[in-house]
């Protein structure tokens, strides 16, 4: 049953951090022992056999005893770093998402180690890709690349379905991958993103695809990015919320429902200390622990007792700090 309020997930575990992918959420304890819950018709929640867990919001164990300091989900693959760099993934594998050579044959159940032997300080999965960022800010990408968003100048799957670099040369802080495209903080704070383009997600003043990173326009510098589906956000330093791309469902928080392929403030005059973004909708917390929500409302994702759509931030109902 859909809920409009915040429920509490069976079990009783306690998470250090979360990963919510398409259909299925996975969550990381304190030990660095990964949890999922959800559709599982892929092995996304590194269980075997591969479906789901009957519609009960419990978690399951990952299996292969690993321990991660991070997680990443995509629309049915997940991806975990352990305390070394060491990048696993596990669940769908139809493009390389795994990052295993050869394919595991359309899924694994089990977690995978990303072939190259790299060392990774974050991760981030979109639909059918995956991104890690090394120490030294080096962008690497595996997996389907039909829009470009590995970021490597071409089109096409990934070689051998392995990590590639990402051109350009750029160093950055921070990865966040949509469903089709892929963006990066610069240390100097300015954005660049790649892939997918037709609706602005890109930031680049127009719709029109790139297999190299671009600068987001407008000159701003952000402190964060957040990407999901075919929409990107940034957060200045101050705490300033700034969206861009499709906007059907109002998830750039502008009190519109325009696509912009540039920058827009997200409306209400809110600062933000944290933002993370969904299909159709995009979340952000303030530095009191006050969440607000905005976009697509159709399944009571905006937490606020409604099903109707926000265009503007409104308030997560029913819980408090």
């Amino acid at each position: 049953m859909n809920s409009s309020i915040p429920v509490a997930v069976s079990g009783g575990l306690s998470f250090s951090a979360l990963a919510a992918g398409g259909g299925f959420t996975c969550g990381l304890t304190s030990a660095g022992t990964a949890y999922c819950w959800g559709n599982n018709t892929s092995g996304q929640l590194g269980t075997y056999p591969p479906k789901d867990n009957g519609g009960i919001p419990t978690a399951v164990l990952v299996s292969g005893g690993l321990s991660f300091s991070a997680l990443g989900a995509g629309a049915a693959h997940t991806c975990g770093l352990t305390s070394a760099g060491a990048a696993y993934c596990w669940g769908l594998d139809l493009f390389g998402e795994l990052g295993s050579s050869p394919l595991t044959g359309n899924f694994s159940s089990t977690p995978q180690a990303v072939s190259g032997g790299w060392s990774f300080v974050a991760l981030t999965a979109g639909v059918y890709h995956t991104c890690g960022l090394t120490s030294l800010g080096a962008a690497y990408c595996w997996g389907d690349n039909e829009t470009s968003q590995l970021g490597n100048g071409s089109t096409g799957f990934s070689t051998d379905t392995t990590p590639v670099a990402v051109s350009g040369g750029l160093t950055f802080s921070a990865l966040a991958a949509g469903s089709w495209h892929t963006c990066g903080l610069a240390g100097s704070g300015a954005a660049y993103c790649w892939g997918s383009n037709y609706g602005g997600q890109l930031g680049t003043g127009s719709a029109t695809d790139s297999s190299i990173p671009v600068a987001v326009s407008g000159g701003l510098t952000f402190s964060a990015v957040a990407a999901r589906g075919d929409h990107t956000c940034g957060l200045t330093s101050a705490g300033m919320a700034y969206c861009w791309g499709v906007n059907n469902s109002g998830q750039l928080g502008d009190g519109s429902i325009t696509n912009s392929s540039t920058p827009v403030a997200v409306s209400g005059g809110l600062t933000f200390s944290t933002l993370t973004a969904g299909a159709g909708h995009t979340c952000g917390l303030t530095s009191t622990k006050t969440t607000y929500c905005w976009g697509d409302n159709q399944y009571g994702q905006l937490g606020n007792g409604s099903t109707t759509n926000s265009s503007v931030p409104v308030a997560v109902v029913g819980w408090s700090p």
